[in-house]
């Protein structure tokens, strides 16, 4: 007796002609979902770190004077911490805030490369690792910290550099995510091409 086919090998499109499609949606799922575990275990390895490592110097983001009034206070409570100050405002104010606060002068490293927050930290990073600094305090606005705590993540951590974030507070709202996402972008443009992409800024928001 002829056997007949087994209807599902039948048709235009054959069982053993799908699966190989299938498979490849199915490791490209089992792919994704492993990298957002990675990038988790990542992150909650950083976090962890961050307020276990102790820090060794005080990072401050320029563009308040606000922040480096706290800064100075913050310092004369550290007196052993070397001070980087990244943008902000003019040298003889910052010197004369630190020098009213009674921090000695030759601890303060006042930076003026940077152009906005990306560049406060990629302008850095490197000087400061190669003093053999793996952790900071860093300082900046309560509405501004999201967006400066996802760059430095990505810049500092990939020199090794852990953070413990000291909040200044404010009376602003905090600043949208979409900022805090457009920022971390261009910090894993400059991870991986040395470019941090400041033109993108002007591109994507008049702020």
């Amino acid at each position: 007796m002829r056997l007949k086919p087994h209807p599902r090998v039948q048709g235009a499109f054959p069982l053993a002609q799908r699966s190989p499609r299938k498979k490849r949606h199915r490791f490209k799922k089992q792919l994704f979902w492993l990298l957002i575990l990675l990038l988790v275990l990542w992150v909650s390895y950083r976090e962890i770190n961050n307020y276990f490592v102790e820090p060794q110097a005080i990072f401050v983001l320029g563009g308040a004077t606000g922040r480096e009034n706290f800064a100075a206070e913050f310092a004369r409570q550290h007196p052993k911490l070397p001070v980087w100050v990244s943008g902000g405002s003019n040298p003889e104010y910052t010197y004369g805030v630190f020098s009213d606060a009674g921090i000695n002068l030759n601890q303060l490293h006042i930076n003026r490369e940077a152009v906005d927050t990306v560049t406060n930290f990629t302008t850095l990073v490197d000087e400061l690792k190669a003093k053999g600094i793996h952790s900071v305090y860093l300082i900046t606005s309560d509405y501004h910290m999201r967006r400066a705590k996802a760059i430095g993540e990505i810049v500092f951590g990939s020199r090794g550099i852990y953070m413990r974030p000291i909040a200044v507070r404010s009376n602003q709202a905090a600043e949208p995510w979409q900022k805090a996402v457009r920022d971390g972008g261009r910090a894993v443009l400059w991870v991986t091409t040395g470019y941090s992409g400041s033109t993108l800024k002007q591109q994507f928001s008049p702020n």
